[in-house]
């Protein structure tokens, strides 16, 4: 299967010209840049700190560097930020932002927190591929791939909500993770999604560690022991069957990557041990994969494998086939895995008042006309651009 590449945003435009979007770049793009101003290639390492570091907007502030370098950059570059388009916070806290990137497409970021920490779940694609029958963004087609910019951004534009810059240095941040699982199947866009995680774990930017990053997969096997040898980040597998035929019936991707596969593909993760499991996300559909007789077929697919079960409560969205299994059934099987000796959390449900929770993600801007849509996206990035226009 053929999957797009990412399309680069529209740059903005100034007196001078179109400007190119810093956010994304890495180090060695930075120095580059640099040059291309007639710059030396160290100021690179200035705007790295100014950018990622202390999350700045804003060339002006960039108060180390010279006013002559600052104005090149304003003519030539933007620092570069999805637009909040809507910004909804639930009862529970959970808050969730439909973002505008700068060609008018849009994906969805959720921050999920605990009493004095929290996860930012990101996106990788705008709409998926996958046609996960239980997840309402397999209902959206997919659209196109996010660049390491759109990706990184997402977290950026969670920090400027949450006020957490420069990078917090001891264990205050609230923002202390980041979940790679909202819309689209992020091992299907593997050099953006790497890109931007590197530029992510870099100590001297934004510095959040491997082991607070989760990469989830619905199982795209070529890539999964490729992320653990370059990345080296959590991984995460939506499993949510433990034979192939409920999975296949459930999630077409079984069809490309049966089980036999995925799990050979899991066990070869490099890193994996009692210390460091893999987790299975595993979603809770009435009648369809929480018999105990599933569980059962669970202990022995899993056997040996340090690894950890998130079971989810399904979280119904409109249209939507499939019921939330009982609490009683799904009680009883947390009870099954946790007697066979696994960890089988189960989750929560959160954001459910405003369609956060997990499966639910999808640009709810869709039910919008086009007029609409589009006069949103445009007055917030002339707002935040001061008259930039949008190119569809």
């Amino acid at each position: 299967m053929n999957h797009p590449r990412p399309t680069p945003p529209e740059p903005a435009s100034s007196a001078h010209g179109p400007r190119a979007p810093l956010v994304g770049l890495d180090r060695a793009e930075l120095a580059a840049a640099m040059v291309d101003l007639g710059e030396k290639p160290f100021r690179a390492k200035q705007l790295w700190h100014w950018i990622y570091h202390r999350g700045a907007t804003d060339f002006a502030a960039m108060t180390d560097l010279s006013k002559d370098l600052r104005a090149k950059l304003a003519e030539h570059h933007v620092v570069g930020r999805p637009v909040i388009v809507r910004e909804q916070t639930s009862s529970d806290r959970t808050r969730k932002w439909l973002l505008a990137f700068a060609d008018g497409e849009k994906a969805e970021t959720v921050f999920i927190p605990e009493e004095d920490r929290g996860a930012v779940c990101i996106s990788s694609q705008v709409g998926c591929t996958l046609t996960c029958r239980f997840c309402h963004t397999g209902t959206q087609r997919l659209v196109r791939n996010l660049s390491a910019g759109e990706i990184v951004g997402q977290f950026m534009v969670a920090r400027d909500s949450y006020g957490e810059w420069p990078t917090p240095t001891d264990e205050s941040r609230m923002l202390s993770n980041i979940v790679v699982m909202g819309m689209g199947e992020p091992l299907y866009n593997f050099e953006e999604v790497a890109k931007a995680l590197k530029i992510v774990m870099a100590d001297d930017g934004i510095a959040l560690g491997k082991r607070r990053i989760t990469l989830s997969t619905s199982g795209v096997v070529p890539e999964i022991v490729r992320a653990g040898e370059e990345l080296g980040v959590n991984l995460a597998i939506s499993l949510h069957a433990p034979d192939d035929d409920t999975r296949t019936a459930i999630m077409p991707i079984n069809k490309k990557y049966p089980l036999k596969e995925l799990m050979a593909a899991v066990r070869a993760y490099p890193g994996l041990s009692n210390s460091r499991r893999v987790t299975f996300e595993y979603v809770m559909l009435k009648g369809i994969n929480d018999t105990p007789a599933h569980a059962r077929a669970l202990i022995k697919l899993t056997a040996g494998l340090p690894c950890k079960f998130n079971l989810i409560p399904f979280n119904a969205w409109p249209g939507a086939i499939y019921e939330c299994s009982d609490p009683d059934t799904i009680e009883a099987f947390a009870q099954i895995l946790y007697n066979a000796g696994y960890t089988a959390t189960v989750r929560t449900p959160r954001g459910r008042d405003i369609l956060a929770a997990c499966g639910q993600l999808k640009t709810d801007s869709e039910r919008l006309s086009a007029r609409e849509q589009r006069a949103r996206a445009e007055a917030a990035w002339r707002e935040k651009d001061g008259g930039g226009q949008l190119h569809a």
